[in-house]
């Protein structure tokens, strides 16, 4: 595995159906010319692996599939490097999936058809299948993408003990943290003038809104007319019941530890300043955690085992990749006409990519936008700032 791409790999092993289907609602992609299907695949080998080799009809398919599934990264694909990774994944996925055994091959094509099921449901059938159409994919295409990964998870979960679930909990508390906090932000940036604000200016604002606070005035209602998160301001700066774990470092921190109740001083953030009130917050405890809780933690823990294998034992098994070189496209030429859209912040069990996940905007609250918050799966983002 490639170790630009390292994090790609161990993030898109958990949460699948969240994330596919998030990003296949943002999906509106252009038509690809549709390839025949082939009686007999006679492409070239571009991948040879002890016990195997990847055609490249397969890993065209595996691409078309990628697509479908993560619109947001069919540029990349143009990336000879990017494809490399992806053919090399492909081929951890293929090898492990066929030494897995018989009982994880029976969960993983049970949990597959499961979660393709709750995924096809949450798009709107004539979109569905015009998004299939666009990459020339039937529906046992995609199901059988998915029961390949999840046969793997599945494979690597049989062997999580109750006491790497209790270490991975004790490392992960925070995912399970939770807190409503109420908050005024004062950004860095004048969010009327579009202008940068100097922190001094910034700090003043907020000292000016704490003041009147702590003077008895109505968070909800001051929260309404001086903050600058557009994502909480109207609902008076509540974020209700929100695992601490989706916040940047200083708003989390302060999330877990101010007294409940309590009107902060300024909380500095790459944002700007936060007056916040935590109203409600729920410490985590394994003994309370519920089965799905614990099955997340179960299939992190195998995540980070499928990571290891392709950091240490993936490149002993590959003998020889042979993937033809993108052709340079001449200036002024477009990209190319893969689908784009914005996928989440989640992680799958995949083969397929997702971006690290960082902040796109100093504005919003969402989608890891917001300046208070920031949503993660596997693994938190960096400094990011809302829910998902």
């Amino acid at each position: 595995m490639l170790a630009k791409y390292k994090k790609v790999g161990k993030v898109l092993s958990v949460g699948l159906v969240a994330v596919l289907s998030l990003s296949l609602l943002a999906a509106c992609g252009k038509k690809e010319e549709a390839k025949a299907p082939e009686s007999k695949d006679t492409s070239a080998v571009v991948a040879t692996y002890d016990g195997g080799t990847i055609t490249a009809n397969e890993f065209d398919l595996e691409q078309r599939v990628m697509k479908f599934l993560y619109p947001e990264y069919a540029q990349m694909m143009d990336m000879d490097d990017f494809k490399e990774y992806l053919v090399k994944q492909e081929v951890a996925y293929e090898y492990l999936s066929g030494k897995a055994s018989e009982e994880a091959k029976t969960e993983g094509a049970k949990t597959a058809t499961e979660q393709f099921d709750k995924m096809k449901a949450s798009v709107k059938e004539d979109q569905w299948t015009e998004m299939l159409k666009a990459q020339n994919l039937t529906d046992q295409n995609i199901k059988d993408y998915m029961t390949r990964i999840m046969t793997v998870i599945k494979d690597k979960e049989t062997g999580v003990t109750e006491d790497a679930l209790k270490a991975e909990f004790e490392k992960n508390k925070d995912q399970f943290t939770t807190a409503s906090v109420r908050h005024v932000l004062i950004n860095f940036t004048d969010p009327k003038t579009q202008k940068e604000r100097k922190k001094e200016d910034a700090l003043k604002i907020a000292k000016e809104v704490k003041a009147k606070l702590d003077g008895g005035a109505d968070f909800a209602e001051i929260a309404k007319k001086y903050s600058e998160d557009p994502g909480s301001a109207e609902k008076g700066g509540l974020y209700e019941n929100t695992p601490v774990s989706t916040w940047v470092e200083a708003f989390k921190e302060a999330a877990k530890t101010l007294p409940l109740n309590k009107i902060s001083d300024p909380v500095e953030t790459e944002y700007g300043y936060h007056i916040m009130k935590v109203e409600a917050r729920t410490e985590a405890d394994y003994a309370k955690l519920t089965a799905e809780q614990k099955e997340t933690l179960k299939s992190q823990l195998a995540a980070a085992e499928i990571d290891t294998f392709m950091q240490n034992e993936l490149d002993k098994i590959v003998k020889e990749v042979k993937l033809p070189k993108t052709e340079k496209k001449e200036e002024g030429t477009t990209g190319s006409e893969g689908t784009t859209g914005t996928g989440t912040e989640g992680s799958t069990g995949t083969e397929g990519t997702k971006t690290d996940e960082s902040k796109t905007d100093s504005k919003g609250t969402d989608a890891k936008t917001d300046q208070g918050t920031g949503t993660t799966t596997d693994s938190k983002t960096e400094e990011g700032t809302s829910s998902k």
